[in-house]
């Protein structure tokens, strides 16, 4: 039985407006653990997007 790794990023606004994205991968726990992070920072329109291997998400806008 073989176990398939999966990755995510994050996008997101900024306080100020600017949209951002993940600059790097997260597994399932960072994943959760990051976007906790984002949350007490105060940005909005948190979205989790499933990557790829070699692949990050492009911000919004």
């Amino acid at each position: 039985m073989s176990t398939t790794m999966r990755s995510y990023g994050f996008t997101w606004t900024d306080p100020d407006g600017t949209p951002r994205a993940s600059a790097i991968a997260y597994d399932r726990v960072s994943a959760d653990r990051r976007r906790k992070e984002l949350e007490q920072a105060g940005v909005t329109d948190i979205d989790e997007v499933p990557v790829r291997p070699g692949e990050l998400p492009t911000a919004k806008g």
